[in-house]
């Protein structure tokens, strides 16, 4: 149930909703302070003018690398400490209020979006470490796999349930294309979505309660620092994966494909409204479509490399990728935007999931620090994010299009396939 709680924070905030209300709310300072320039629209932060959509790369860089920092100090607080609930409730309740603080973001209150954005995005990685920890407490191994499979499933039903229907909020606000009244005339479409900020957070903190009501009473397995438990670890773990070549290849792979993978996940779009100017309902279905193709997808790569193996299927994937990022360049029609954002919604889950199993086939199956291995995982992932998500930016303020930004993407995917052709392909669970 916490999985139905908190997923709507991915989808809504970081994903759909949010990223095309700044881009809008940005826009409409940039115009009123004159801080538009050459067709870009800057926003003045920090003492500096920033490309408005830049600036949103900039913040989800700085966000995941807080979370880099404190996921380790967390891990070890949730082995150290029984104290993972409160700690939970905590992060949950950051979190939750920052989706509703977000409903005083404007165009005078710029840093509103940002800082609570940012403080979102802490709250919900902090709490889902900690959510994590508590598996082997309510289940026995033999049921991991199903009761993760269930709250990914509920998740992924729940935070497409709340998106729906704060889609059609905002598609029942609008003017329609032929002048008319809209269906609902006493709020605007601003107003609908900063409604839809404010659903998230509720959504979020009220079935939380299911989860913290039912958790059982928490166990110490781990005596320690609690403060140094989770760096000595990944320490421990690099160590271990320095001296397996394969393991260390497969990793260098994994981090510059989610360089490129995250990436696109975060500011597609950004892309579609600032490149193609395509309304916030079209792209807020454009990102629904993306989910419901996700999991088919990802179960049709899943039976693919049953058939031709793990790296093999690997390899596809990535390549499709790389045409993805540069078709993405050459893009000019709405249609085409749909189209491209039909493939990745096929190849995003496929390759997300083969990625997570092949890294736990690689493992050796001496180590009995599957957690630690997996927390290594998950720190790469996010210093990944940090250095995509900043690339983007950062080449988007120097070209003053987001166009060369992607190409810079299909460059991330081009390294991760040279490292992925260095190792041998496997079908079973031992690499050959």
């Amino acid at each position: 149930m916490y999985d139905w709680a908190n997923s709507v924070f991915p989808l809504s905030i970081t994903t759909a909703i949010f990223p095309i209300y700044f881009e809008s709310v940005t826009k409409k300072a940039a115009v009123a302070n004159g801080l538009v320039r050459d067709g870009q629209y800057y926003t003045h932060f920090l003492g500096r003018d920033f490309v408005n959509t830049a600036l949103y790369s900039y913040a989800l860089s700085f966000a995941f690398l807080m979370v880099a920092i404190i996921q380790p100090l967390l891990s070890g607080i949730a082995d150290i400490k029984a104290k993972k609930k409160a700690f939970m409730q905590f992060f949950c309740y950051l979190g939750a209020c920052s989706c509703i603080v977000l409903y005083c973001f404007d165009p005078d209150r710029i840093w509103v979006g940002l800082l609570f954005f940012i403080l979102g995005m802490i709250g919900y990685a902090g709490s889902i470490v900690f959510y994590n920890a508590f598996l082997p407490e309510i289940t026995t191994e033999d049921r991991y796999d199903k009761v993760s499979a269930r709250g990914y499933s509920y998740g992924y039903l729940g935070s497409v349930i709340l998106l729906i229907i704060n889609l059609a909020l905002i598609i029942l606000t609008e003017t329609p294309a032929n002048g008319g009244q809209p269906l609902i005339s006493f709020i605007t479409p601003a107003m609908a979505t900063k409604i839809a900020f404010v659903s998230v957070g509720l959504w979020w903190a009220g079935f939380a309660q299911v989860t913290f009501f039912r958790l059982p009473k928490e166990v110490k397995r781990v005596r320690g620092g609690a403060l140094n438990h989770g760096f000595e670890q990944l320490k421990k773990v690099w160590g271990e994966i320095s001296q397996n070549a394969k393991l260390l290849q497969f990793l260098r792979s994994f981090f510059f494909v989610s360089m490129g993978l995250q990436t696109v996940m975060y500011v597609a779009s950004l892309f579609g409204a600032k490149e193609l100017h395509l309304p916030a309902t079209n792209l807020i279905g454009a990102v629904l479509l993306i989910n419901l193709i996700g999991v088919p997808g990802a179960l049709l790569f899943s039976a693919i490399s049953g058939k031709i193996g793990n790296i093999l299927t690997l390899r596809i994937l990535v390549v499709v990728w790389i045409f993805v990022c540069v078709f993405a360049y050459f893009i000019q029609t709405p249609t085409e935007f749909y189209i491209l954002g039909a493939v990745v919604g096929t190849i995003m889950g496929g390759i997300q999931s083969l990625f997570r199993s092949t890294y736990a086939k690689l493992i050796p199956d001496t180590t009995y620090n599957h957690a630690s291995y997996f927390s290594f995982y998950d720190v790469a992932e996010k210093i990944a994010i940090v250095v995509g998500t900043f690339a983007y930016g950062f080449i988007e303020e120097l070209t003053d299009s987001m166009r060369y930004s992607a190409l810079a993407l299909a460059a991330f995917f081009i390294f991760g396939l040279l490292f992925m052709t260095q190792i041998k392909n496997f079908k079973g669970v031992h690499a050959g």
